[in-house]
Parts: structure tokens; C-alpha cells; sequence
């Protein structure tokens, strides 16, 4: 069977097309490498899945035209790209055509495919705000750009399902890291940080914030255990995440001892929008999908250092 990853060169959906390549699967990535952050680390990304024998088209949601370059027998399509993140550089235009008028254009290429069995939107623990404790019945409150352009997202794909259009689900995830994470989030940075002696800038009041850090291949497990289960989990929002909790400021400690470094760090302002609690309640996910993520955070920031260390260090 055939399926399509978008934002195939980034962080998750680089090692969501791996997996599903290792499962036998035909896989076609698609990305429009975005300057967000550095085109480098896709390029490296991009180059492995080449390596594994996944192509990785350019094609840019925001531009229908650029759908012509794909065939319509895709048979699963799990939509990881997406404007990220919180930056204060990201416009509210960005977020609304890379999250809202992207998915848009996605959808409406999905319903030409005629084998399509399931739509499966990546979707944010961000949706619920600034404390993300929530069950998937409960009223998401997001509080950034970012949380409230994926919400809407999220139930542009979910319409499908209600309008019998097509079998959709949606996915929210919580805190992921591990190898391959965008520089600017807190572990690749911090690492970075470590291994060349450089300040690191930590948010205003951030080392308390209380994290469901979840490694990345813990997440995929549960993003391809869709499959097969269409009937299932139509039209459902399903969280993933862990349910372990961490303070930020745990997880500095952790990489200081793997590194046997102390890092030096400067206060900078808070952010808006900024989660300051979140757990991911993954009664749903076990229930629907057997899930059971198991990694601890030490282990998981482990592999990314090692990760880190083979790609930026040596």
C-alpha cells in the first residue's frame, strides 16, 4: 500500500516515514524545506529517507498547483507539516496558511484519491492551552497562533468524517523530542549549548514549567498504529504523549549529567502563549490504539546526544 508523509524533512515525520517504510509500506514524502530554521537539517533528514529509498518531493501546500506533481493511489496520508512552534518572528499569516489554507488544499487533494482509507492529521497538545491536562472530550482553550490555527485545522480535517466524505482522525502530541529535533526547541539547543561551552537562554520562569516529555519513537509507535484500525478511530482525536511528568528544569539536569558539563544559562523574557503544565492523558490512545509508551526521558536524551554528537560534533 502507498503512503504519503508531508513535512516528510522535518523532526517526527522524518522518522514516521522510516518506520513505515520498515513496515513495508511505499512511501512518497513531500516538503517545501521552509527557512523556519535551518534548510540544513532537512537536507540531512531528506537525504536519509532518500538513502532508505523514500523520495521527498518539494511540494508547498499553500500552492494547489503543486499537487499536480503527485499521483492520487495514495492509500494512507498522515499530514505532519505544519507552521511550529511559538516564535514571536512567525506572523499570524504564517501560522493561517501553513496550518489552516495548507490543510485545506491537502484535503482537497485527498478526496481525489479514491484507495484513501484514512486521513490522519498531526495535531498539538498546544490546542488546549496553557495548561494541557485535558481529556480529548474536553474544550481545548489554545493561547497562541500556533494552538489556535491548529485547533481549527484539526476540525477542518475531522469535517470529512462528519460529512461521510472521508475517514479521518486526528492526533495530538505531546512535548516530543529525540534525535533530529529543530534547533530551537529546548533539547537540541541545550545540548548544543553544552557541547560547545555556550550560554543557554532559558525562558523567564521556564525551569519550573512541568513537561509530558515523549520521545519520538514512542510517539511514532502510536502514530502508525492507526493503520488497520480505520473503523476504529474515525472521526476520533486521540492523545499521545506520555505520562511521565518532568520539570524543564529536571530535564536541564539530566543532559548536564550525560554531558558531565554544568551550562551556563542566561535569563531571557517569557514567552506568550507559553504552556506551563502539561500531561498527557493517554487513557484513549491505550484504549483505541494499545498504546504504551515506554522510554524515559534519561534514555530518550541518550540517543539524542549520541545523535547530536554524530551530526554536529565529530
Amino acid at each position: 500500500m502507498k503512503v504519503l508523509v508531508t513535512g516528510a524533512a522535518g523532526f517526527i515525520g522524518s522518522h514516521c516515514a522510516e518506520r513505515l517504510k520498515e513496515m513495508d509500506f511505499d512511501v512518497v514524502g513531500i516538503d517545501n524545506f521552509s527557512p523556519y530554521y535551518s534548510p540544513d537539517l532537512k537536507d540531512r533528514n531528506a537525504k536519509y529517507l532518500e538513502d532508505a529509498g523514500i523520495p521527498v518531493k518539494i511540494v508547498d501546500l499553500r500552492e494547489p498547483k503543486d499537487f499536480k506533481i503527485l499521483d492520487t493511489d495514495f492509500d494512507y496520508i498522515f499530514h505532519f507539516a505544519a507552521q511550529p512552534g511559538i516564535a514571536s518572528s512567525s506572523s499570524f499569516e504564517d501560522y493561517l496558511l501553513n496550518n489552516l489554507v495548507a490543510t485545506k488544499n491537502l484535503i482537497d487533494f485527498a478526496l481525489t484519491c479514491k484507495n484513501l482509507k484514512l486521513f490522519t492529521n498531526i495535531s498539538t497538545s498546544s490546542i488546549y492551552g496553557l495548561h494541557a491536562t485535558l481529556t480529548e472530550d474536553e474544550a481545548p482553550e489554545p493561547a497562541s497562533f500556533y494552538g489556535v490555527t491548529k485547533l481549527a485545522a484539526e476540525q477542518l480535517v475531522l469535517s470529512k468524517t462528519r460529512e461521510k466524505k472521508m475517514k479521518t482522525c486526528s492526533l495530538r502530541l505531546f512535548s516530543v523530542y529525540g534525535p533530529r529535533e529543530r534547533p530551537e526547541k529546548l533539547y537540541t539547543k541545550l545540548i548544543g549549548c553544552g557541547f560547545f561551552h555556550q550560554e543557554f537562554p532559558l525562558f523567564e520562569g521556564s525551569e519550573d514549567h512541568v513537561r509530558s516529555f515523549t520521545f519520538v519513537e514512542d510517539i511514532i509507535d502510536g502514530v502508525v498504529s492507526v493503520i488497520g484500525k480505520e473503523e476504529t478511530i474515525n472521526g476520533e482525536v486521540i492523545n499521545l504523549g506520555t505520562e511521565q511528568e518532568h520539570t524543564t528544569g529536571e530535564g536541564i539536569a539530566i543532559v548536564e549529567k550525560l554531558l558531565d558539563t554544568k551550562i551556563r544559562k542566561i535569563s531571557v523574557p517569557k514567552r506568550g502563549g507559553d504552556q506551563m503544565f502539561t500531561k498527557a492523558n493517554i487513557d484513549k490512545a491505550r484504549r483505541l490504539l494499545n498504546y504504551n509508551p515506554s522510554t524515559t526521558l534519561e534514555q530518550g536524551l541518550k540517543e539524542q546526544i549520541e545523535w547530536y554528537r554524530k551530526e554536529f560534533v565529530l
